[in-house]
């Protein structure tokens, strides 16, 4: 469908801002990440001790994990907010100040005093882990649609998937973090002060918010869409609700098949993480480690398959990566559960070989869920269809608990919920609509490449 022929949507993109574009969302989301990482993997290695200690060390990491999940369900609720303001006054704005949001939060988690000396700091911890479910929940569309609307029709693959990045970098920042605090620290010092440095280095997230505002241009198809709203005489419907009512099953399916790679992901990099350390005995470096080397051979992976969804498909690339995560799923953690202090090997081939299947779908699932939704109301769509499975992603780590409940042989447990996730992955895709929705802000694409994509 074509979203109008107005001038500012006539005109075509020139390489340059393809590339500035997807450059700020690649920035922009890799800090957001790392502030939303650091708390997860402060909550799988000092939370459970410095704020919710108990007699029982499954109970203390249930209690810290469901922090972690707080931050997904508030994720949805930023996301509808930011649809509501990012389709009425553009992507740019809400992606500046879903950064500013995040790094005020972040930095004051850092400050947040041991329960031993607050006994509030719980919910002081909770509180700002919502406003980080909020920002990352309200920057995730606006980067997106800043990268994928700034691109030529036949690469919006490629240059969306540079706002995919930001997941395996803030990964690979936030374990550089806690690695460097555990290897520079006692383990006394890092458990009272030195866990909390990470949390401080979000503040450079400032200067990045403001050199977003200054040197990035809003999109042309919100440019569009906002001229040809402000043509009409009737008052223009909520953003929210208008997506609730033209495309309900493109959020459901959106939603249904991106919950796997949302639990496959945090029950790989926290679950995996708290459940070696706590019950295999394996080191907590060596365990970052390899978590941080399988983000890193992630990083390129992701552009190639956002470009590879450009030649033959976003359902296929997105569509084999849940076939990989339900054949993987199983042997991944019986892998994961044969792992020891002097055996990391198992362990090792089990993330590498989980960030290939995460991949797939992490270079592609932006474009895919923007092209379903007409510009008036992307954001607003895109963003339920990616925050609603946020929800249940957010509980992996402490479903990852309950599951395992301290008996390293529960451990393919884990694995056999991933699986039954990926079987209900491919139905929702074969139920995606075909219906694909550009404008003519870009140039055409080679012949073919149009089909492909859709198909």
């Amino acid at each position: 469908m074509q979203s109008g022929a107005e001038p500012a949507a006539r005109e075509a993109a020139p390489p340059r801002r393809s590339a500035r574009a997807s450059f700020a969302a690649a920035i922009s989301t890799s800090l957001e990440w790392y502030d939303f990482f650091i708390y997860s993997t402060a909550a799988a290695l000092v939370f459970n001790t410095t704020f919710f200690a108990t007699d029982s060390a499954v109970v203390s990491a249930l209690n810290s994990f469901a922090t972690v999940a707080v931050g997904f369900i508030a994720r949805p609720i930023g996301g509808i907010v930011a649809g509501q303001l990012g389709d009425k006054y553009g992507r740019k704005p809400v992606l500046v100040g879903a950064v500013v949001l995040m790094a005020v939060a972040t930095s004051l988690i850092g400050f947040v005093p041991n329960t031993e000396a607050v006994w509030l700091a719980p919910t002081i911890l909770v509180v700002l882990r919502i406003c980080q479910g909020l920002a990352v929940g309200a920057q995730w569309g606006g980067a997106v649609l800043v990268a994928t609307e700034n691109a030529p029709a036949h690469l919006r693959g490629y240059y969306g998937s540079f706002a995919q990045l930001g997941v395996p970098i803030g990964v690979v920042l936030g374990n550089v973090a806690f690695l460097l605090a555990t290897a520079f620290a006692s383990p006394e010092a890092f458990l009272s002060w030195v866990w909390r440095v990470p949390f401080w280095v979000s503040l450079v997230m400032l200067p990045i918010a403001f050199a977003i505002h200054r040197y990035l241009e809003e999109t042309p198809e919100f440019k569009a869409a906002a001229a040809k709203a402000a043509e009409q005489p009737r008052a223009r419907r909520s953003p929210f609700f208008e997506v609730l009512r033209r495309n309900p099953g493109a959020i459901l399916t959106a939603a249904g098949a991106n919950t796997v790679g949302i639990v496959f992901f945090y029950a790989t990099i926290t679950g995996s993480v708290q459940f070696v350390t706590t019950y295999l005995g394996l080191p907590r470096a060596t365990v970052l480690t390899w978590i941080l080397i399988a983000c890193v051979v992630m990083i390129p992976l992701v552009p190639f398959f956002g470009w590879l969804s450009d030649r033959i498909g976003r359902k296929l690339v997105f569509g084999l990566g849940s076939v990989a995560m339900l054949v993987w799923a199983v042997p991944m953690w019986l892998l994961i559960a044969a792992a020891g202090p002097d055996r990391i090997w198992p362990f090792a081939v089990a993330v590498l070989g989980a960030v290939v299947a995460m991949s797939l779908q992490t270079g592609t699932q932006g474009t895919l869920f923007a092209e379903l939704f007409p510009p008036e109301i992307r954001f607003s769509g895109a963003s339920l269809g990616y925050q609603i499975s946020a929800i249940i992603g957010g509980f992996a780590p402490f479903v990852t608990v309950a599951l395992i409940n301290g008996d390293p042989g529960n451990a393919w447990r884990v694995g056999a919920l991933v699986a039954v996730l990926a079987a209900a992955a491919l139905l929702c895709l074969q139920l995606i609509s075909r219906r694909r929705y550009h404008s003519t802000s870009v140039p055409a694409a080679p012949a073919g490449t149009e089909a492909a994509a859709a198909r």
